[in-house]
């Protein structure tokens, strides 16, 4: 069957492989997936793994198709990891014909249906999907019946800065806390507040509660900062409500700024303080 005819893997790749009994492959002859999303593999899980494997044998055939140099694995990666730590020499397999994309496909499928991929893998497996082969994220939620909007709110954090979304990858702040992260602005804050998350053990409530409260000081009118004046300014203002025979106040704004205030009663009064003013 012609590859681009074949059932799209984001159907799930039970359909696509229906009834065809496995095969068995030299595990020397599996190439590893170079799309594959997940990048870190958890050692305790990865040796739990192994020892089912050491008992019963790889129960789920790995997928793979075959290429110039041998075959490449599509879909099975832990097993795959797991039967070499073993060191088995063979391991059930099914051979699919798949091209590059399905490859990929198949890859997020098996990830995100049956591994849980931390959502900063997540993200970095969609963008280099979409810009792999040129489609949105609508056109992607729809092969791999995910809505866009989920994949839009995973993209986002890419752009958290980079120790942030190793905090994402590592669990040590959650993917709600992230989503919270997202809406503030400035590098050196995001990375502040995740700090302050993994330090204080902070929830997503309690994140949200300190944004909060930090958003309505800020929105809090400052007081005016009083300047004292001097001796010597009030002397100035001294001779100067003597000269002009009426109240003068020189307010300050810092030490080098300020405002003189005259006061006069009247027009008659007005006339008289600019005349002394122009002497």
């Amino acid at each position: 069957m012609d590859a681009t005819t074949k059932p799209r893997p984001a159907r799930g790749l039970d359909a696509v492989l229906g009834e065809t009994s496995p095969n068995r492959l030299s595990v020397e002859r599996i190439g590893h997936n170079p799309w594959q999303p997940r990048k870190r593999f958890d050692d305790d899980e990865l040796m739990q793994l192994s020892e089912s494997i050491k008992n019963h044998g790889v129960l789920q055939p790995l997928v793979v198709r075959k290429t110039s140099s041998g075959y490449q694995l599509i879909a099975g990666e832990r097993r795959l990891r797991a039967a070499q730590v073993v060191g088995l020499s063979e391991v059930p397999v099914h051979i699919v014909e798949f091209n590059d994309q399905q490859v990929f496909e198949a890859a997020l499928v098996e990830n995100i249906q049956r591994s849980d991929l931390n959502a900063i893998e997540k993200a970095q497996g969609f963008k280099d999907y979409m810009d792999r082969f040129k489609v949105s994220a609508e056109a992607m939620g729809a092969k791999l019946s995910l809505d866009r909007t989920t994949i839009s709110n995973l993209l986002g954090l890419l752009n958290l800065p980079a120790d942030v979304q190793d905090a994402v990858r590592l669990n040590q702040i959650s993917m709600a806390h992230a989503e919270v992260l997202k809406g503030v602005n400035g590098t050196e804050r995001q990375q502040s507040l995740c700090r302050d998350i993994i330090l204080k053990k902070l929830s997503v409530h309690a994140l949200e509660q300190m944004m909060k409260e930090e958003k309505q000081v800020q929105s809090e009118p400052k007081a005016a900062v009083k300047i004292e004046k001097t001796a010597h300014v009030e002397s100035l203002e001294t001779e100067l409500q003597q000269k002009l025979s009426t109240r003068v106040e020189i307010k300050l704004k810092s030490k080098e700024k300020g405002q003189i205030v005259i006061a006069f009663e009247n027009n008659d009064d007005f006339e008289r303080i600019l005349d002394v003013l122009k002497r």
